[in-house]
């Protein structure tokens, strides 16, 4: 009897399926994460953006939160809280979830209407 080495056809249902793009480093980016990634102060009310860093698995946020922005809500000393809004079956919902700081980076979005205020006050 030959046996097929090949899969039977179904995909798999784990937490991390359809990742292996998403969470891999970037080219020449791999190996140990600099120390400014936890050097970086988070206080509450900060908006930050989700992105999970492969090569820390643990604090790891899911998949559908990868490329998400939301506002910090709890600091500890190693992970912070953060709600990020989840659409669920046409309604959104404010979810609550814990994230290690190697995942999340300070988001930019707000640095456009900061310059604008200055140069507002400028003029």
């Amino acid at each position: 009897a030959v046996v097929s080495t090949q899969s039977t056809g179904t995909n798999p249902h784990g937490k991390k399926r359809g990742t292996r793009d998403m969470f891999a480093r970037d080219f020449r980016k791999r190996g140990l994460i600099p120390l400014s990634t936890y050097l970086k102060v988070y206080k509450n009310g900060d908006i930050v953006d989700i992105k999970g860093t492969g090569t820390v698995t643990k604090g790891m946020p899911h998949k559908v939160y990868h490329g998400k922005t939301g506002r910090v809500y709890n600091v500890t000393k190693r992970a912070v809280g953060v709600i990020v809004n989840k659409r669920v079956k046409g309604r959104i919902l404010a979810k609550k979830i814990n994230l290690r700081v190697e995942h999340i980076r300070h988001s930019k979005c707000r640095d456009d209407f900061l310059n604008r205020v200055v140069k507002n006050e400028l003029v």
